[in-house]
């Protein structure tokens, strides 16, 4: 066999999930699921983030902490889209992953593994 004949497998993927937005005063809490659960551990996972309102215009930029994950676990994180109200969150877009640190990661093969989604109700969380 030859090096391009041999199959890797696929990297598990390493889900995020928008589950809810919620109002805190003037600001908006929005809740994000990361599940890792066949991958190892995740000691830093930053991701940059967009805001856009209703319209598709932008509105807030954020780098986002969402480890430690260990291995095989579901962790739940939130941050502050602030000063923005949530109902003015049309939608968020996963622009980039800043950091990524764990075992055999890299920035890149995090962004690869991320599939992002949305709960029922919560603003479509877009790659």
């Amino acid at each position: 066999m030859t090096p391009a004949t041999v199959s890797h497998p696929a990297a598990p993927p390493l889900r995020v999930e928008l589950n809810k937005l919620e109002t805190a005063g003037d600001a908006c809490k929005a809740m994000l699921i990361v599940e890792n659960g066949k991958g190892g551990p995740i000691r830093s996972l930053r991701l940059d983030l967009y805001a856009f309102d209703p319209d598709g215009i932008v509105q807030k930029r954020s780098m986002v902490e969402l480890g430690p994950v260990p291995a095989r676990k579901t962790a739940l994180r939130q941050f502050e889209i602030s000063p923005t109200p949530c109902a003015q969150v049309g939608r968020v877009l996963l622009n980039d992953v800043a950091a990524c640190d764990g075992q055999d990661l890299t920035r890149e093969t995090c962004l690869e593994r991320i599939e992002p989604s949305s709960a029922k109700g919560a603003a479509p969380f877009v790659r």
